[in-house]
């Protein structure tokens, strides 16, 4: 396995970026939104790969994040999904955005994926809501994780959830409902309709 590579950026294609190491040349295949986040050719950079094998070819598919490679990988664990098709989601949706798809059951945006239908898409859904988790992308958010004292263990994560989909339900973007959330800190005895409440009066302050 290559978990990454790096070297100079040596030249970029609509798909996919050559990467040269010590004069080798390596073809990897990346998301649209990786693209708009390049490097100028020339410069160097890391990305986190992930190499398929088959009997006719060897490809490697790059990231340039951790968090991006990891759920590229729980794509490929749904029925249906390929690498291609795994790329094609990652390239329509962040990571964020299709965790809180995901969690939302929001089929549509999902389906907005060339290639991805909307009952792959429910598939999707039904084999990765457990394997998501929005607290992930709140602890991102706000730079670091929560000190376990000042919440209430697992349930903290999950009142987090709570609030982030009930602002999602009032029409709120994903990004909105992150950028509210993040700095507030979870105690023990605050549920998810506090939490909301105090989201909604930093919101009506900015």
């Amino acid at each position: 396995m290559i978990a990454y590579i790096k070297g100079q950026l040596s030249d970029v294609a609509q798909d996919s970026i050559v990467v040269d190491v010590a004069g080798i040349g390596y073809q990897i295949y990346v998301p649209g939104q990786v693209l708009d986040r390049l490097p100028p050719v020339g410069r160097e950079l890391k990305v986190h790969t992930y190499l398929q094998v088959r009997e006719d070819a060897m490809t490697l598919f790059g990231f340039l994040t951790k968090d991006d490679l990891s759920i590229f990988k729980l794509l490929l664990g749904v029925g249906g999904i390929g690498p291609k098709g795994a790329l094609a989601v990652l390239s329509v949706m962040t990571t964020d955005d299709l965790r809180f798809a995901i969690l939302g059951d929001d089929a549509k945006a999902i389906a907005k994926t060339p290639g991805i239908g909307i009952k792959t898409a429910q598939r999707l859904i039904l084999e990765l809501k457990d394997k998501v988790s929005v607290e992930d992308v709140l602890s991102r958010q706000s730079g670091e994780i929560e000190p376990a004292a000042s919440m209430a263990g697992a349930d903290a994560g999950g009142v987090k959830e709570e609030a982030v989909l009930a602002l999602m339900a009032l029409g709120y973007s994903s990004s909105e409902a992150l950028k509210a959330l993040s700095g507030i800190e979870v105690t023990q005895d605050m549920d998810a309709e506090a939490l909301l409440k105090q989201a909604l009066k930093k919101m009506a302050l900015v």
